[in-house]
């Protein structure tokens, strides 16, 4: 059991650090809030304020390619982890439905980038991933 909860660790703590690095992470922030908080009073404030601090490391060592950065707080978010799980059994359901989820974020794309040039251009502009059924304007 202690091996699968390693091997869990380790994949929560790189998906964690690949999500703070990127867009997807004001998607999961909630969640990751949830699993490290538990919502127990007193508690939430303290991991906000983690979380903010350990984002802005990750971001600062991805946009410098500093690995060594990254692979350290990658370690440390796999300690924590680790603890938790150990500690908590009912993490280890909230971790697996995180990477389920992070997993899903990964397949459907989550940057945007937007080009407009030349002259004036008015008119509605929509930004989606998917659109089913029929579009009118006016």
């Amino acid at each position: 059991m202690d091996a699968e909860l390693t091997g869990l660790a380790l994949s929560g703590a790189t998906t964690l650090v690949q999500l703070m690095a990127g867009d997807a992470w004001a998607t999961v922030k909630g969640r990751v809030r949830a699993l490290f908080g538990h919502d127990r009073p007193g508690q939430t404030r303290t991991t906000d304020a983690e979380l903010e601090e350990v984002r802005a490391a990750v971001v600062v060592a991805a946009n410098s390619d500093d690995r060594a950065a990254l692979a350290e707080i990658e370690s440390h978010c796999r300690a924590r982890l680790l603890l938790l799980l150990r500690e908590d059994p009912a993490a280890e359901a909230e971790l697996r439905a995180l990477l389920a989820a992070a997993g899903h974020l990964s397949e459907q794309g989550t940057t945007v980038h937007n080009t407009v040039s030349g002259g004036d251009i008015r008119g509605p502009v929509i930004q989606t991933g998917t659109i089913e059924g029929d579009l009118h304007f006016g």
